[in-house]
């Protein structure tokens, strides 16, 4: 599908807020500000932002520990987040998330999750509510390929074929459940959306590392299922490039494997050689944008450390939803 300039623009753009918003934040957690687990995007843009592309505010998706680029790519403020990751009362969920649990309801991001697997449960029941509500809206639960591996993960897969929920499961697999190769731990011979199939449900593939795979596939995907066909499945092979949380020695790692993804399977590399060879963005425009957004992160990182932070009083105030 070809898009507009505005849109290519846009695309890279989310891209790289993410990266850079990642690549910040590997920097400033050795100063020992930010309190916590922190586990990075970086490598995986093009998934977050292929599908999002595709989404507006009344879709919802159900992130993992692994949030920040779905965040972002679903429409959370930069600086709120930056500020919820400081643990700033002006954060997002008013410094009481952190990096692991970041929310913003109204642009329907319904939440990180700490717990591998524990979001799709979540989304065939926000995929539920959308098939009572009847305006052709869908969930997408953002998995790992460790998550294939839970037994919940099963259990909403199941339901949500019996229910014809619109509920799309959709599968990053960056080849390491935290510390473990998916060709040990994942006994479908590294490939998870085969066992979707076992369910019913209808199941796509697509190359994680370029937006326009994702982004193509993405909207067969969404098409089928607001059509009204039930749930689906879709797996991106795609790249770690940090570790599995920030301090993670990574020595399961093979020799000169992280050099090498970083150097071929870049999306923001490759974005850049697939506009530039199709002559639909000039170089130019994009390191504008880069130098924008590096703008952008050190005016959220600056405004973060300076932010204030909860009060005693703020202890039991969210601890209830009111209506």
């Amino acid at each position: 599908m070809q898009l507009s300039r505005e849109a290519l623009i846009r695309a890279y753009r989310q891209m790289k807020v993410i990266r850079e918003f990642e690549e910040r934040l590997h920097i400033e957690i050795m100063t020992g500000e930010i309190a916590g687990f922190t586990h990075l995007y970086c490598g995986q843009e093009a998934v977050a932002v292929g599908v999002c592309e595709h989404l507006d505010h009344d879709d919802m998706i159900v992130s993992t520990h692994r949030g920040h680029g779905h965040c972002i790519a679903k429409g959370c403020d930069v600086k709120g987040m930056m500020k919820e990751i400081w643990g700033s009362a002006e954060g997002i969920c008013n410094g009481k998330g952190g990096s692991m649990h970041i929310a913003d309801i109204n642009v329907g991001m319904l939440g990180a999750n700490g717990i591998v697997g524990a979001g799709s449960p979540i989304g065939v029941g926000a995929a539920l509510s959308a098939k009572l509500d009847g305006k052709g809206k869908v969930a997408i639960t953002f998995s790992g390929d460790g998550a294939c591996n839970q037994g919940t993960t099963f259990e909403a897969m199941n339901m949500a074929v019996v229910t014809k929920a619109p509920c799309i499961f959709l599968y990053e697999n960056n080849k390491y459940s935290e510390h473990t190769g998916v060709a040990y731990s994942v006994g479908t011979q590294r490939d998870i959306a085969s066992r979707a199939e076992g369910f019913g449900m209808k199941v796509w593939r697509g190359d994680g590392t370029d937006f326009f795979s994702v982004y193509d596939t993405m909207r067969e995907v969404l098409d089928y299922v607001r059509a009204g066909h039930g749930p689906a499945a879709v797996e991106f092979d795609t790249e770690r490039f940090f570790g599995h949380f920030e301090g993670d020695p990574q020595r399961y790692r093979g020799k000169g494997e992280l050099d090498n993804i970083r150097e071929n399977r870049d999306a923001l590399k490759i974005f850049r050689a697939r506009v530039a060879e199709a002559k639909l963005l000039d170089i130019t425009v994009l390191d504008g944008i880069d130098t924008e957004v590096l703008a952008l992160i050190d005016a959220a990182v600056d405004e973060a450390r300076a932010a204030p932070r909860p009060t005693a009083a703020d202890v039991l105030t969210d601890v209830y939803i009111s209506y």
